[in-house]
C-alpha cells in the first residue's frame, strides 16, 4: 500500500478488521476523521487512520469509554495515566464482583432460606470502616473498652480479620460467615466466657495449649478416657492448671470445646491468609470426659508407676 494512498472505508475495514458501520460511526465522533471527501462525497481515510482504529479497538475492548478513546487517539491525555487510571476502576469492579458472587455462592453452598439474603449481602458491602466498626464492637463485648486489661490487647489482634483488597470469593464467604457469627449475642458470651479464663499474664501457659500438650500423647497411644491409664494424664493438667490460673478446669473446657469457636478461627485464617489452626476439640473432649469418668477419681498421682 503506498504510505501516502487515501483508503475508501471499505479498505480500511478490511485492514482493521471493523465493520464498516463501526468505523463510520467513529469517523462521525472526531474519533477516526477521513482525511478527504470524493466528488460524490465518500470519505477516504490517511494511512494513520489504520494505526488510530486498532488503538481505538483495543481500548474499547479494554471497557473505556469513547471519549476517553478520542483524548488519548488526539495526544490530549497520556495512555500511560489513563491505563493506571482504567486498571485501578477494573480493581474496583472486580473487586465489587466478588463480593456480588459471594452472596449467591454462600446462599447455595448453605442452604439459606430467602430471608438470608439480604442480611448476607449487607455484610459482604460494607466499607472496611464498617467492618472494623463491627469487629471492634464483638470484641469489646468480648474482651471489654478501653479500660480492659492490657494483656487483651494481643489477644484481640490475633482476632481481628483484616479483609484484603482484593479478596478471593473464598474469603469472602468466610467475611460473611464470620460477620453472622459475632453479631450472634450467645457467641458473644461464649468468648467473653472464654475471657474470664484466660490470664493475661504472658508468663504464664496458654490453658488450651497445656491441655493439648497433656492430653495429645494420650490420645496417640490411644488411651481411653474413662479408663486407669488416663488418671495420671487428668490429675497433671489439673494440677498445672489450678497452679497457673486458681480456676475450675471444666468450664473452660465446656466453653473452649464449643464447635463455634473453632470455625471462628477457621473463618479467620481463611480471611487473613493465615495457615490453618490446629483443632484442639479432639483434646477437649477427652479431657471432658475424663473429668467426668469415675476411674480417675482414685488415680496415682501423675507420674507414679
Amino acid at each position: 500500500m503506498n504510505g501516502d494512498a487515501l483508503l475508501p472505508i471499505e479498505d480500511l475495514a478490511r485492514l482493521t478488521g471493523l465493520t464498516v458501520k463501526t468505523i463510520r460511526f467513529c469517523s462521525d465522533r472526531g474519533i477516526v476523521p477521513p482525511a478527504d471527501r470524493t466528488p460524490a462525497g465518500y470519505r477516504r481515510y490517511g494511512p494513520d487512520a489504520v494505526a488510530r482504529l486498532r488503538l481505538v479497538r483495543t481500548l474499547r475492548e479494554l471497557g473505556l469509554d469513547l471519549p476517553t478513546i478520542r483524548k488519548v487517539a488526539d495526544r490530549e491525555l497520556s495512555l500511560p495515566e489513563v491505563a493506571a487510571a482504567h486498571a485501578q476502576a477494573l480493581t474496583v469492579q472486580i473487586r465489587t464482583l466478588r463480593m456480588r458472587r459471594a452472596v449467591p455462592a454462600a446462599a447455595a453452598r448453605r442452604g439459606s432460606a430467602p430471608e438470608e439474603l439480604e442480611p448476607m449481602h449487607e455484610l459482604a458491602r460494607l466499607s472496611e470502616h464498617e467492618r472494623r466498626d463491627l469487629i471492634d464492637d464483638f470484641l469489646a463485648t468480648a474482651f471489654g473498652g478501653p479500660d480492659a486489661a492490657p494483656g487483651f490487647a494481643g489477644i484481640r489482634r490475633s482476632m481481628t480479620p483484616e479483609l484484603p483488597d482484593n479478596p478471593d470469593t473464598e474469603q469472602v464467604e468466610a467475611w460473611i460467615e464470620l460477620a453472622e457469627l459475632t453479631q450472634d449475642p450467645d457467641f458473644a458470651a461464649l468468648v467473653r466466657r472464654m475471657a474470664d479464663h484466660v490470664t493475661t499474664d504472658v508468663t504464664r501457659p496458654d490453658p488450651a495449649a497445656m491441655v493439648r500438650d497433656h492430653v495429645t500423647p494420650a490420645l496417640r497411644a490411644g488411651i481411653a478416657p474413662t479408663s486407669p491409664q488416663a488418671a495420671p494424664v487428668v490429675k497433671a493438667i489439673t494440677a498445672e492448671y489450678a497452679h497457673t490460673t486458681g480456676h475450675d478446669l471444666l468450664p473452660l473446657l465446656e466453653t473452649a470445646n464449643d464447635p463455634r469457636r473453632q470455625r471462628y478461627l477457621h473463618l479467620l485464617a481463611v480471611i487473613n491468609s493465615w495457615p490453618p489452626p490446629d483443632n484442639p476439640r479432639p483434646a477437649f473432649t477427652w479431657l471432658i470426659e475424663a473429668l467426668a469418668s469415675d476411674n480417675t477419681a482414685d488415680a496415682p498421682e501423675a507420674g507414679r508407676t
